[in-house]
C-alpha cells in the first residue's frame, strides 16, 4: 500500500515540465552525499526530496573489504528491492561494482573468477556476487537515522524508507559521494 505522502510525491513528479537537461524526465536517480549525510532524489535534472541518512559505524574511507564498515563511494543501481527486510525496507545496490572489482583484482582481494562474476553482473543489471572479500549486501534500508550504526548501507527513518521504496524502480542509478 502506497503512503499519502508518496502518493503526493508521484503526483508532484507527474506535474513537472521536461527539462532540457533531463535525459528522460521520468527516470530517477539517487545521489548520497556521505559528509552531509544527505540522500537526493532528483528526476531528470529536478530535485524532489532531500532525507537524512546515517552510514557505517567507519563512515568516512570509501569501502574497501568485508567488515570495514565502511560505506562504500561510486555509482552503483538498484539491482534488488526487499519488502521483507530486516531494516523494514531495502533497496539493493550492486555493490561490489566494476569499479571496486579492478580494485580488488589489482589488490589481490579477490580472483580474476570473481572480477569476472562482478563484471557479468554489472553487464546484466543484477546483484554482484556478495560473498567476496570486497564486502556485499550494501542496501539503502529503514531502521533509523540517530547515529552511524549501519555495517556500510545507508540507513533512512522508516517512513522515509517507504516513500523512496515506492518512488525508485530497480536500476535506478545511486551514486554515494564522499
Amino acid at each position: 500500500m502506497i503512503s499519502h505522502r508518496a502518493l503526493a510525491l508521484i503526483l508532484a513528479l507527474m506535474s513537472l515540465p521536461v527539462s532540457p537537461l533531463a535525459t528522460d524526465p521520468a527516470t530517477p536517480r539517487i545521489e548520497v552525499f556521505k559528509a552531509r549525510r544527505e540522500l537526493q532524489l532528483f528526476y531528470g535534472a529536478q530535485l524532489i526530496k532531500t532525507y537524512h541518512v546515517a552510514l557505517g559505524t567507519n563512515p568516512i574511507p570509501p569501502k574497501e573489504r568485508e567488515g570495514d564498515r565502511a560505506t562504500p563511494e561510486g555509482t552503483y543501481f538498484v539491482c534488488q528491492k526487499n519488502p521483507k527486510s530486516k531494516f523494514h525496507l531495502s533497496l539493493g545496490l550492486n555493490y561490489p561494482n566494476a569499479t571496486d572489482a579492478a580494485r580488488g583484482l589489482k589488490a589481490a582481494l579477490i580472483t580474476d573468477a570473481e572480477y569476472q562474476a562482478i563484471l557479468q553482473a554489472e553487464a546484466a543489471h543484477q546483484t554482484p556476487p556478495w560473498n567476496t572479500a570486497l564486502g556485499g549486501e550494501i542496501f539503502i534500508h529503514g531502521g533509523g537515522i540517530c547515529t552511524d550504526w549501519t555495517w556500510g548501507c545507508v540507513a533512512l527513518a522508516d517512513p522515509n524508507i517507504e516513500e523512496l521504496y515506492n518512488l525508485v524502480p530497480l536500476n535506478t542509478p545511486v551514486t554515494i559521494h564522499p
